[in-house]
């Protein structure tokens, strides 16, 4: 057997792991689909009708229904790397990774195998909000390109996302501190164009709102449920879901290489 066929062995060997894992513990799985999930439901059914008129051009509750359901999808997106940040802290301050470096695996399919249950856990969790926007009345524009777009963006968001919470994860001292380090991922949705166009914001928020990540992210999202171009977002949205990947891995591989039980 190969060496590439032998790490994608164990790397599925540690995918089933992580998701006997996540449904030994389905409280947590429940919880960061519950959230956005009552997200959608509170800016719909709270915010919805005051928000949708605030819309260029004026608008109505369905119209924000169609605007907030990709900053939705985002945000679940995030919620789900969260956990990734706990299962790895865990990993690591429990001995579970010095115990797997003794033992004849690939080493590299530890954390493959934790990418992998989270963009299984993202799947679920986005299945499950897009059928709850979709059933509220959302109804996207998006063409067979439009969809592939859309999954294809926010696949390349759940691995850098997911990379970056496995470094914050391996870098924190205990599950508690992992658990609330990548909290700014669920904070910067609200400063991007998720909820509300930028031009609404005040000069200096709408000038940070506009240069982070998430807001050529989501406008991409936008464009592509909506069914037209998006244009140059879509490369600062791939460009910036690939820089967060490359240095994160490059991250958690320094410190996986250094883990010790803590």
């Amino acid at each position: 057997m190969t060496t590439l066929a032998l790490t994608a062995r164990d790397s599925v060997t540690m995918l089933r792991r992580n998701l006997k894992h996540m449904v030994r513990y389905p409280s947590l799985t429940i919880m960061l689909i519950a959230q956005p999930v009552l997200f959608l439901l509170l800016f719909v059914y709270v915010f919805g009708g005051t928000m949708g008129a605030g819309l260029p051009g004026g608008g109505g509750r369905d119209d924000y229904l169609a605007y907030v359901s990709p900053a939705i999808l985002l945000v679940t997106v995030c919620s789900v790397a969260l956990s990734i940040a706990i299962y790895a802290a865990k990993d690591a301050t429990e001995g579970i990774i010095d115990r797997f470096r003794t033992m004849p695996i690939a080493k590299s399919s530890v954390l493959s195998g934790l990418v992998l249950a989270a963009l299984v856990q993202t799947a679920l969790a986005l299945t499950v909000v897009l059928l709850l926007a979709v059933a509220l009345g959302w109804r996207p524009d998006a063409g067979p390109v439009g969809w592939l777009g859309a999954i294809g963006v926010l696949t390349l968001l759940a691995i850098a996302l997911t990379w970056l919470c496995v470094a914050l994860g391996l870098a924190a001292d205990s599950v508690e501190t992992a658990s609330n380090s990548p909290m700014f991922l669920v904070l910067l949705p609200f400063i991007s164009s998720a909820f509300v166009p930028t031009e609404s914001m005040s000069t200096g928020l709408a000038w940070v709102a506009e240069n982070q990540p998430f807001t050529p992210i989501i406008d991409t999202l936008r464009a592509c449920f909506e069914g037209r171009a998006p244009g140059a977002d879509l490369a600062w949205a791939i460009g910036w879901c690939v820089l967060i990947t490359v240095l994160s891995f490059a991250w958690a591989r320094r410190l996986f290489a250094r883990a010790q039980a803590r």
